[in-house]
């Protein structure tokens, strides 16, 4: 990719952003140098590394590259035989350190997709043992640890005792009689030898060898001579340690120098990872998505944003190149967003040529060989060319160069000179490009352009949007449609005045004036349409998630339905338990009276009482029948607004509101609810009314008579408490399982939530033939055995729905 291209699509600068997120030195100057690549394979290799990098880095957590000085001549001097510095060596050990943790983060996760970064860090080699020898023996940039060595150990403890000796001695100088010879009560150094500050009249007054005077005269340093035999060990002691920090210092460094080649090549890779880590780093925090590649001049971007605008600020834009047309002729009024979209779309090229993510939701970006750039004033004083003659040149320079794997873009083809024979040259240089076959972008505000690129295959008009009422951009492209530049428009805005802005209208030719209105006129009906069509979307969602709402509630009432008439057929059967068992009571009795050899005339009387109660037994069942409400369907001619009917899809009663006899259909209200209903729905009372309960008893000659209806009363015994447990032991199945039936069912009816059923251990037949019908109960969620002190496998719990 050439320079300029590189210049005019800031390509540069994105390589300085990503650059920043980089560790070394060299890794930063790998990604401000690096260039895009014309391979496909290379580019989706570059792709699948910063991908790879991305996981390794957010998704399995591996630490970046440790930090390291940049290198210059050190390893190769260690190479040669030289002896590093202590900070020298402190350099390599955490190049050492960068290296294993680096090679240990990379290898230890198990992803069988992380390829090339595993091939990568397979190429770095280091020293483990030669890493902590450096960091044990080398504590700073100066000092060598005592324990590098026992021989280092033992001349340095013989040096401090030595110069506790030493500093004894003369400390009785300074606390004695001689100390009134003494300039200063303290002991110093001269030439690495411990020396007394003596006064100038009493230099001879201690006995020593002279080291030096002060600047002034005044003062003489003397070594005595009670301690130059002890000065002159420790000098010797401190040669010797001088000579073994240099033997430390030089075997650290042959072991550096023995793998100078594997440390070289280790720094090459760690830059190459530190700069794929940068890559993608940058694009997690630019939330960009890994672009596919392709060789067939394909652009197609979804919701892109320049990386160099706010992310705040930044409007997306979606265009398409590639698809039937290899040339976007983009139009539209000025500060509308043209020039962003066409570096955007050289940009978004680059970017993944040299391996990095694109802002955006998806993007697929074809790979070419070259980016030729015509974008901004190129005014060259030098040289000097006007802003026309520099256009021109680039244009001579594309028109050229520009193949079918090339990448047109060019900004205001054609402009900076007359405007009709500007639109001829426009014509006529695009018509040149479509017929070489490459890709391209081109922008303009030319009428002539955009009519040639309605008539001629391979190009397609695109528009940046503009709001008709505040005249203000929308910074949004539509491929298919020609924009107005709305020039006139924008100037009435500004404040232009209305005088000029008449003249110049009337200067328009008239074609032009007819071309622009339609254009703007189809882009208003156009953005007016697609409003219309997202405002459709929007209520259809709603009506959609009303429906979905309306549907739930109808589940529910269904439910309930369910469980009202669960609820009802328990009562009922509750009921005929109760009666049933009456009845045998009253039968049991009379036949323990029958059975007797000799009826008395109390027998009789007592037998004549229990039929009279098992009358009345069967007249109570008769007359809570007779209670409930009894319907029968419908009859259009017989219905009329006020009467109260029953509306069978949704089990409830209503009141009619008006018929329509011509559609079969009736209004009913059904408290708060007004439906619209056929007649087959609807169902009417027997006799106009429900019967009324009262709670007097009705006398038995009043109960029926022929032809008449007369109304009843039922007297029901009070509803006994529930009951949470059942002892069905001693029976059969077939004996247990219709009392567990009623269970159960009183149980719903009294919203129990937990029950038990208590049938024994015995053969276990019983426990078996309840468990089976419990497996397809209804109104049974679960069951289970009871546990330690609930009575075990004796006892069975049961969870009502």
């Amino acid at each position: 990719m050439n320079a300029r291209a590189m210049e005019k699509t800031e390509l540069n600068k994105i390589l300085s952003l990503a650059a920043s997120y980089a560790v070394l030195e060299g890794g930063k100057a790998r990604l401000r140098g690096l260039h895009p690549s014309a391979s496909l394979v290379e580019v989706k290799r570059a792709l699948k590394t910063t991908e790879e990098c991305v996981r390794l880095l957010f998704s399995y957590g591996i630490a970046k590259i440790e930090y390291f000085p940049p290198f210059s001549d050190e390893i190769e001097r260690a190479q040669k035989g030289s002896a590093l510095s202590c900070g020298e060596l402190l350099a390599v050990g955490n190049l050492l350190r960068s290296i294993r943790i680096a090679y240990n983060g990379i290898s230890s996760v198990a992803d069988e997709e992380i390829r090339f970064m595993k091939e990568l860090a397979n190429k770095l080699y280091f020293d483990a043992g030669l890493e902590d020898d450096i960091n044990t023996k080398i504590l700073s940039d100066t000092e060598v640890s005592d324990h590098a060595s026992d021989k280092l150990y033992t001349l340095r403890r013989e040096i401090r005792l030595l110069n506790e000796r030493i500093r004894s001695r003369l400390s009785e100088y300074l606390s004695g009689s001689d100390g009134k010879y003494l300039q200063d009560a303290i002991v110093t150094m001269r030439n690495d030898r411990y020396v007394l500050p003596v006064k100038v009249e009493y230099k001879r007054n201690i006995k020593g060898f002279i080291h030096d005077r002060s600047s002034s005269g005044a003062t003489f340093f003397i070594e005595p001579e009670e301690v130059l035999e002890m000065n002159n060990e420790l000098r010797s002691l401190m040669i010797d340690e001088r000579e073994e920090v240099e033997r430390i210092l030089g075997e650290l460094s042959r072991r550096v120098g023995q793998m100078a080649d594997e440390l070289s090549l280790d720094i090459a890779v760690l830059e190459e990872i530190d700069s794929l880590y940068a890559k993608a780093e940058y694009a997690y925090k630019l939330r960009a998505v890994r672009p596919e590649v392709n060789q067939e001049g394909i652009i197609d971007i979804k919701m892109g944003r320049h990386p160099l605008i706010d992310q705040k600020k930044v409007v997306p834009v979606s265009l398409s190149i590639g698809n039937g047309y290899r040339f976007l002729l983009i139009s539209g009024p000025n500060t509308g967003g043209k020039t962003v979209t066409l570096k955007m779309v050289g940009l978004f090229s680059a970017m993944s040529a040299c391996g990095l993510f694109i802002p955006a939701r998806e993007a697929n970006i074809a790979v070419f060989e070259e980016i030729y750039c015509d974008v901004g004033d190129s005014q060259s004083i030098e040289e000097s060319l006007s802003t026309f003659s520099s256009h021109i040149t680039n244009i001579i320079n594309i028109v050229e160069k520009a193949d079918q794997n090339s990448l047109v873009l060019i900004d205001e083809l054609g402009g900076g000179t007359d405007p009709d024979e500007g639109q001829a040259l426009a014509k006529a240089v695009v018509s040149h490009l479509l017929k070489t076959g490459c890709t391209g972008v081109v922008t303009t505000h030319y009428t002539a352009l955009k009519e040639f690129a309605f008539a001629t295959d391979g190009i397609e008009n695109a528009c940046m949007e503009f709001d008709s009422n505040t005249l203000q951009p929308l910074y949004l492209m539509k491929i298919g449609l020609p924009g107005s530049s709305n020039a006139l428009a924008i100037s009435r805005r500004l404040g232009l005045k209305e005088s000029i802005l008449t003249e110049a209208i009337a200067s328009l030719s008239e074609d032009a004036q007819k071309f622009e209105h339609i254009v703007r006129s189809a882009e208003e009906s156009r953005i007016a349409a697609e409003r219309a069509f997202t405002e459709a979307n929007r209520l259809k969602a709603e009506w959609q998630e009303k429906l979905a709402e309306t549907e739930k509630e109808r589940e529910r009432l269904q439910r309930e339905r369910e469980k009202l008439f669960t609820a009802a057929k328990a009562e009922s059967r509750r009921i005929i338990n109760e009666r049933s068992a009456q009845a045998e009571e009253l039968l049991a009795e009379m036949e323990e009276i029958f059975a007797k050899e000799h009826l008395t005339e109390n027998d009789l009387i007592r037998a004549r009482t229990l039929k009279n109660k098992l009358g009345d037994l069967a007249y109570d069942t008769q007359s809570e029948e007779l209670s409930r409400p009894q319907y029968r369907p419908a009859k259009i001619e017989e219905l009329k607004a006020g009467d109260k009917i029953y509306v069978q899809s949704i089990n409830d009663e209503g009141v009619i509101q008006s018929i329509r006899p011509q559609k079969n259909e009736a209004e009913v209200l059904c408290g708060n609810l007004r439906l619209r209903c056929k007649i087959s729905d609807l169902s009417v009372l027997i006799g106009g009314k429900v019967a009324q309960t009262t709670d007097k008893k009705v006398p038995k000659w009043k109960r029926q008579q022929a032809g008449e209806r007369v109304q009843v009363s039922k007297s029901l015994a009070p509803k006994p408490a529930p009951t949470l447990e059942l002892n069905v032991i001693g029976l059969t199945v077939h004996e247990a399982i219709p009392e567990v039936e009623a269970f159960i069912d009183g149980a719903v009816i009294s919203n129990l939530e937990e029950v038990r059923i208590v049938h024994g251990m015995g053969t276990g037949k019983l426990r078996a033939g309840i468990h089976e019908y419990l497996r397809t109960a209804k109104n049974v969620a679960e069951f289970r055995l009871g546990r330690y002190g609930e009575g075990e496998t004796g006892v069975t719990i049961v969870k009502i729905k």
